[in-house]
């Protein structure tokens, strides 16, 4: 039969266009925002560090190697900014592939296994939601194993579908190993287990026992191994430390401890999924039409499916104290389908069209919206803090970073080499919340050596500054209250929440070059208003 012209929404689009309508989408306004501090700073931060160091193995922050998330995220943004250069939006691009692959791999099994309209609109709510779009524009780890899990399932789910049915499955179930194994390589055992919880609980309630086959399929554990396998074999090897503070540290006791940052209640994840996926979640509100669902219609493999993929995402990251908004990206998939079934349901598609046309236009204006706020309002005002045009820092000139480490400045400075971190390190001991200070006590643990030229105590300060070279310093914008030497430094640039001073030396390596004159009062504070430089570009 013909299909009408006001039908012509649904027909389903060749899988290559949806793909990069899809990146299209999510990559157009990755560029408009600097970094944000301090997540984006120190995921790009890393990835900038592998590129210019060369070392595509080890992660290093600062130099220092950096074991809180495996290497996959800073593989692929190392890569980009390889033949783009630091710029934003290749230090986003890990987080953007991730959401490409989340909502294409959902069209693609629903087209299969549901109907077409139905695969057409959940990936449009998927990805005009704001959570979903805006955690494509984040650069940092949940996006990305999102995707990597939102794969998983659906691929290993298509699998147990299609043998079934007798149909082609093995080329499925090695993409969903391969796919775990990039989960393990994207944020740790999560991007295995999570998975693996919600197809067993799946089969478990539809009765798939001999599906549950599946799971010990050995050419698909062959691909998980071959793939995952040898970036943390050569880490333990290299590292006799990395599985005690990888797996056991990062990963259990984390979840079952306190005392770590974003304390939330059990209940924090309900609000805000339903805050930051409306409008489209205010449908799962409206009254289900009497002819909508049949009385005793049982729920389908697919139905079942996203409910329990929904409810063992958020169940699993409501159990810990420690809650980040990101953790729960995963249940979105499942959510959009939820939401979609519920407006397509019952209703004629004739009246439905200039609703859906109408609803799909607001929801991506609420998304650009809300990255426009963001840029507004949340983002640091001279994010960007740059050097005038004027001075600029010489090949040999060293960095140091003063009682703070300003994870996004690496990245702006385009710093090749690591910068020099004074602070009280002895008394820092190992805190427990998490901060600069303890990510950086926590990698100087791997490479003591390189720590200890890096992670300079205060007391030490002159012995490094009082020698024939430039230093730039990097501290807090009233930084000389605490430290009146620096009246004798060249305040270069400031904003709201750093400033930067050049400091010329000792020519002569005089010890006491820090020194004020005796009885000279110190210095008043610059900085602290706020006006000045400050490179906001």
């Amino acid at each position: 039969m013909k299909r009408s012209g006001n039908t012509a929404w649904w027909t389903s689009p060749r899988p290559l266009w949806l793909v990069a309508a899809l990146f299209a989408w999510l990559m157009a306004t990755a560029w408009v925002r600097p970094l944000m501090a301090p997540d984006e700073g120190r995921y790009a931060g890393v990835a900038l560090q592998m590129l210019y160091s060369g070392d595509w193995l080890v992660p290093r922050l600062d130099g220092l190697p950096f074991f809180h998330k495996p290497p996959l995220f800073y593989w692929i943004g190392a890569g980009a900014m390889a033949l783009a250069g630091p710029v934003e939006w290749a230090a986003r691009l890990p987080s953007i592939l991730g959401a490409v692959v989340a909502a294409a791999t959902l069209f693609l099994f629903l087209r299969r296994w549901s109907t077409v309209r139905l695969a057409l609109l959940s990936t449009v709510v998927l990805v005009t939601t704001p959570f979903f779009f805006l955690g494509a524009q984040f650069a940092n780890l949940d996006m990305l194993v999102a995707g990597c899990i939102t794969g998983t399932v659906l691929l290993a789910a298509g699998a147990v579908l299609a043998r079934e049915r007798d149909e082609p499955w093995r080329a499925m179930l090695a993409g969903a190993y391969l796919l775990a194994a990039a989960g393990l390589l994207a944020k740790g055992l999560i991007g295995a287990v999570l998975p693996a919880g919600v197809l067993l609980a799946w089969c478990a309630v539809t009765r798939k026992t001999a599906a549950l086959r599946l799971a010990a399929w050995l050419p698909g554990w062959a691909v998980l191994l071959a793939v995952a396998g040898p970036w943390f074999v050569a880490m333990q090897m290299r590292y006799p430390e990395f599985f005690d503070y990888f797996v056991i540290t990062q990963h259990f006791r984390r979840f079952a401890s306190s005392g770590f940052n974003n304390e939330h209640p059990f209940w924090f994840y309900l609000p805000v999924m339903a805050g930051l996926t409306l409008p489209w979640f205010g449908w799962l509100l409206v009254p289900r039409r009497k002819e909508a669902q049949p009385a005793g219609r049982r729920l389908c493999d697919v139905d079942w499916l996203m409910w329990i993929w929904l409810a063992v995402i958020v169940a699993f990251f409501s159990m810990p104290r420690s809650k980040l908004i990101g953790y729960v990206l995963p249940a979105l998939p499942p959510l959009a389908y939820l939401i979609a079934q519920r407006v397509l349901a019952g209703r004629p598609l004739e009246v439905l069209l200039p609703r859906l046309r109408a609803m799909t236009l607001a929801a991506a204006a609420v998304c650009v919206a809300c990255m426009m706020a963001i840029v507004v309002y949340a983002t640091p005002p001279g994010a960007r803090l740059r050097l005038p045009a004027d001075l600029a820092a010489a090949p040999g000139d060293q960095v140091v970073m003063l009682d703070n480490y300003t994870y996004e400045l690496p990245f702006y400075w385009r710093l090749r080499n690591p910068v020099l971190v004074s602070g009280d390190w002895k008394a820092a001991g190992d805190e427990g919340r998490d901060n600069w200070r303890k990510e950086l006590l926590d990698a100087a643990r791997f490479d003591p050596a390189r720590a200890a030229a890096t992670l300079i105590e205060r007391t030490q300060l002159a012995t490094t500054l009082c020698s024939p070279r430039t230093s730039w310093l990097v501290g807090p914008n009233n930084a000389q209250l605490a430290n009146p030497w620096l009246g004798r430094a060249q305040l270069v640039a400031f904003n709201e929440r750093i400033a930067v001073w050049r400091f010329a030396g000792s020519a002569a390596r005089d010890p006491h070059c820090l020194d004020l004159s005796p009885g000279a009062p110190a210095p008043a504070a610059q900085a602290t208003t706020g006006k000045g430089t400050d490179g906001n570009d």
